[in-house]
């Protein structure tokens, strides 16, 4: 992480027991050590709230895209009309043919007489 190499570190550590001394020095690195220790358990704790944090984040954002896209299809499907696989089966039974069919048969349905057109005459 900081790229210190041994010969660094033993003359950082000669440094320091000439300047503190035989007594202080282990003091001195046992303080440094809490300290250091407290700055780790500070970051990661951090580290894990903004993890968090940017975990929920991403659920509400998928949460809030899912209502998108079912207020869509449920739009969709209130504009469009029914497909024939949506549609019900109305007719269980094959209807039965009978010689009076014009008969019953209402007038609208019915084909309508050709039309004699009197300009053509």
């Amino acid at each position: 992480m900081f790229d210190i190499g041994f010969t660094e570190l033993l003359l950082t550590g000669l440094v320091a027991l000439l300047i503190l001394g035989p007594d202080r020095l282990p003091v001195a690195a046992r303080v440094a050590g809490l300290w250091i220790g407290r700055l780790k358990r500070s970051f990661n704790s951090i580290k894990a709230e903004v993890e968090r944090e940017i975990g929920a984040d991403e659920i509400r954002r998928q949460l809030h895209n899912e209502r998108i896209m079912d207020l869509e299809r449920e739009m969709k499907q209130s504009i469009l009309p029914p497909t024939k696989a949506d549609q019900p089966a109305t007719m269980d039974k094959p209807a039965q043919m009978t010689d009076q069919s014009s008969e019953t048969t209402p007038a609208s349905e019915q084909p309508a007489a050709p039309r004699q057109d009197k300009s053509s005459e």
